[in-house]
C-alpha cells in the first residue's frame, strides 16, 4: 500500500519550563496540509513569524539546536521534532509562546502522549521518502565523531558513545525501525555530568534545569557537600536532597534503561535529523554524536536529496529480471503488437518494477507522428496496466488461468515526452490491500530517472480460462 503523509486529528497542548531560559512556555501543536513539514510560529513576537524546521536555519547546537528564520528564534527544538517523527507525523505548525520548546522531564515522552492523545489522520498525498541508494559517510576528525548512512528498506538508528567516562563507558543503542520509538526512545532522559553542572548553572545555561528533567553522572568516588550546597544555589534551590555514593547516577534518580544516555543521544539524532525535510529509508550509524555533528550530517544528506533531484531515480538494470519476456508470455495474453512490457526486475509484498525498451521498429510510430516519433500517452498506460496485470498474477496460483480487466484509472499526468531509444521503467505500489480480485494500485514511469508519467488505477482479476 502507498504510504500516505499524516497529521494531527486534533490540536496538542503543553506548557513547561526552557531548559536555557527557565520561561514558562506554551505550546499548541496543530494540524497542516499536506506537504507542509514542521514549522513553529512564534505567537508571542509582532507580524507572529514562522520558522521552518530545516537545518539550513539552524544557528547553534550548544546543548540544543537552535533555529532562525524572520527574525525569530527558537531553542531546544529536538525533543519535540523527535516525537513528531517517532510518532510518523509528516506535518505539523508548532504555536509557541516563548523562545524555547519546554524541557519537559528531559524526554520525548510527553510530546509523545500529547500527540497520541490529539490522534492522527491520513492525509491524500503519498510520503517524500529520501531512499539512500549508496553508503554516505561523514566525520568530524577534530571531535571523533563519525556518521554513516546505508541503504534500508526502513528507518533505522544505530548509536555508539564513548565520552571516557567511568561512569559511562562505552554505550551502544539500536531503534530498528520508527515502531520502536514510543516504548524504547521516547522515554529516555537528557544527561549531564555533574563536572559539568556547576559551570552551566553559574553561567545561566540552564535556568530551567532541575534534577527532575535530566540525569546526572558522577565520575567521583568522594563529592565534597559544600559543593552540592552551591549547586544548590545557583540552581536556584536551597538544598539538593541527594547523596553521592560513589561513581554512578546521583540518588535522585534511577535509569530507566542501563543505556539510558545512548538512547537518548539516538533520540537527539532523530530530532535533529528531522531538520533534512524528509522521512528517511536508511540505516544511520554514529559514533560520539551531539547536536553539531547531527545538523552538519542532515546537511550532508541534504545535499544528497538535491543531488538525486537533479540526477533522477537509479534503477539497477544490469542485475538479472525475475521475469524476462518468456516468463511474461506465460502470464500475459498479449503478444505483438500490444505486449509492452519486456522484462520485470522485481516483485515485492506491494510493489513491482517492470522494463520497456521503446524502439523505432514501433509499428505505432508509422503513424504517431510521421517525422517526430513520440510513444502515445494511452500505450504508456497500457504498459503501466500490464505491469500491474503481472504484479496481480504472480499472487495467484496457475497465473496462465487468469486475466485483468481495466476498470478505473485516475490521476494520469504527463510528464515529458518518450522517445524512440528511451527505456521506461514502471514502478508500482498496492493503494489497498487486494480483495475480490480487486488490484488499487498507483505507480510512476521513468526514463534517465526523471518521471514522465504517473497515474493510478483499479483492475480485477479474473479466472476464465480451464
Amino acid at each position: 500500500m502507498a504510504d500516505m503523509q499524516k497529521t494531527l486529528k486534533d490540536s496538542a497542548k503543553l506548557s513547561g519550563i526552557g531548559l536555557h531560559t527557565g520561561e514558562k512556555v506554551n505550546i499548541t501543536i496543530l494540524p497542516a496540509a499536506e506537504n507542509h513539514g514542521f514549522k513553529f510560529q512564534r505567537v508571542d513576537i509582532e507580524g507572529q513569524p514562522t520558522i521552518k524546521a530545516d537545518c539550513d536555519l539552524v544557528v547553534a547546537t550548544d546543548r540544543g539546536t537552535t533555529l532562525e528564520e524572520n527574525g525569530a528564534r527558537v531553542y531546544t527544538t529536538e525533543h519535540l521534532l523527535a516525537a513528531l517523527v517517532g510518532m510518523e507525523v509528516d506535518n505539523a505548525l508548532i504555536q509557541i509562546d516563548g523562545p524555547e520548546v519546554p524541557i519537559m522531564d528531559g524526554s520525548s515522552w510527553l510530546f509523545v502522549e500529547a500527540i497520541e492523545k490529539a490522534g492522527l489522520v491520513e492525509q491524500n498525498a503519498e510520503r517524500n521518502y529520501f531512499e539512500l541508494t549508496e553508503n554516505i559517510k561523514w566525520e568530524d576528525l577534530e571531535k571523533g565523531v563519525e556518521f554513516l548512512a546505508v541503504p534500508d528498506d526502513h528507518y533505522r538508528l544505530t548509536v555508539m558513545v564513548d565520552y571516557k567516562s567511568p561512569v559511562l563507558g562505552t554505550q551502544h543503542a539500536t531503534m530498528y525501525n520508527l515502531a520502536e520509538f514510543k516504548k524504547e526512545i521516547s522515554p529516555c532522559r537528557t544527561f549531564v555530568f555533574l563536572r559539568e553542572l556547576e559551570f552551566l548553572a553559574k553561567n545561566n545555561l540552564i535556568k530551567g534545569g532541575s534534577l527532575d528533567n535530566a540525569i546526572v553522572l558522577v565520575e567521583r568516588e568522594q563529592v565534597d557537600p559544600a559543593e552540592l550546597k552551591r549547586l544548590a544555589k545557583a540552581l536556584g534551590k536551597e538544598d539538593l536532597d541527594v547523596k553521592v555514593e560513589g561513581v554512578g547516577v546521583l540518588n535522585t534518580t534511577k535509569l530507566k534503561f542501563e543505556n539510558e544516555p545512548a538512547r537518548h543521544k539516538l533520540l537527539d539524532i532523530l530530532g535533529d535529523l528531522a531538520l533534512l525535510g524528509r522521512p528517511i529509508k536508511g540505516h544511520i550509524l554514529a559514533a560520539r554524536p551531539g547536536h553539531a555533528g547531527n545538523v552538519g550530517f542532515a546537511k550532508v544528506l541534504k545535499e544528497q536529496i538535491k543531488k538525486q533531484e537533479t540526477q533522477g531515480k537509479y534503477f539497477d538494470l544490469t542485475k538479472k529480471p525475475l521475469y524476462d519476456i518468456n516468463d511474461i508470455e506465460k502470464m500475459l495474453p498479449h503478444r505483438y503488437p500490444f505486449l509492452l512490457v519486456d522484462k520485470v526486475m522485481e516483485i515485492g509484498e506491494e510493489t513491482i518494477i517492470g522494463v520497456k525498451n521503446v524502439t523505432m521498429n514501433e509499428p505505432i510510430f508509422q503513424g504517431h507522428f510521421p517525422g517526430n516519433p513520440v510513444f502515445p500517452g494511452v500505450l504508456q498506460i497500457e504498459a503501466t496496466a500490464q505491469v500491474g496485470g503481472i504484479f496481480a498474477l504472480s499472487k495467484v496460483e496457475d497465473p496462465h488461468l487468469y486475466s485483468t480487466y481495466f476498470m478505473k484509472i485516475d490521476n494520469v499526468k504527463f510528464k515529458q515526452k518518450v522517445l524512440p531509444g528511451d527505456t521506461i521503467i514502471f514502478e508500482l505500489h498496492l493503494l489497498s490491500p487486494m480483495r475480490r480480485g480487486l488490484v488499487h494500485m498507483g505507480g510512476k514511469a521513468y526514463v534517465n530517472g526523471q518521471v514522465v508519467m504517473e497515474a493510478e488505477m483499479l483492475a480485477q482479476v479474473i479466472k476464465d480460462k480451464e
